[in-house]
């Protein structure tokens, strides 16, 4: 007698494969977000005194035009004095504020931009400070300056009350051995920002080499 055919299992009648859907090529890919650009805006920079660099060239950290002090006189740009900085904290902008002119920063100016072309080279009476002054005259001497500057004066501001050591005052003598050099004393009204109670007679004579009349006559205390 023949056998029943045999059953097949259940779980095997019932096992069902599983195709996973193929992603179409064709089929465009969703974008993805994109994050919004920030634009950014340039923000103004403080005037921080910059340092001359070793070889007595300005360090090209302010390229931007000279400003106007607070207090200067106006007048025409290009024939003002600029009152360029050996050195941070050289005293140029409380000469500009006091005597009028462009502080043009630890760089020098570019007449052909019409910026000033008369220049007075401001530094202090300490020993960085007439360092400075000697690199910044060097460079000027080898031609590392814009053409068509013409140095007024070089300015020594004195960095205390008191005489100088004769160490200083030796180095003063080698720089006016190549330039003119014009020495301010100590003003202890700039050091606390007040009004001066009396004008020193050097500020006075340096005002009118510069060509400014901000004393007038008969200025000399």
């Amino acid at each position: 007698m023949p056998s029943p055919p045999a059953r097949q299992g259940a779980p095997a009648a019932q096992a069902q494969s599983v195709v996973q859907p193929v992603p179409n090529p064709l089929t465009p890919a969703a974008p993805r977000p994109v994050a919004p650009v920030v634009r950014q805006t340039s923000v103004p920079q403080a005037n921080v005194p910059t340092r001359m660099t070793t070889s007595g060239r300005p360090a090209e950290q302010d390229r931007s035009r000279p400003r106007r002090p607070r207090t200067a006189a106006r007048g025409r740009s290009r024939e003002d004095v600029g009152w360029v900085k050996a050195h941070g904290g050289s005293g140029a902008t409380s000469l500009a504020e006091a005597l009028g002119g462009v502080d043009v920063g630890a760089r020098w100016p570019e007449p052909a931009r019409g910026e000033p072309y008369r220049i007075a080279l401001v530094g202090r009476t300490s020993a960085s400070g007439l360092r400075s002054v000697s690199q910044a005259l060097g460079a000027l001497k080898d031609g590392k300056a814009p053409q068509g500057l013409e140095l007024l004066s070089v300015v020594l501001v004195a960095d205390a009350p008191g005489r100088l050591p004769l160490t200083l005052l030796r180095h003063i003598r080698v720089l006016r051995s190549v330039a003119r050099v014009h020495r301010v004393p100590w003003i202890p009204a700039w050091r606390t920002d007040s009004r001066m109670s009396h004008i020193p007679r050097q500020l006075v004579t340096l005002a009118r080499l510069v060509g400014s009349d901000v004393f007038g006559e008969g200025a000399v205390s």
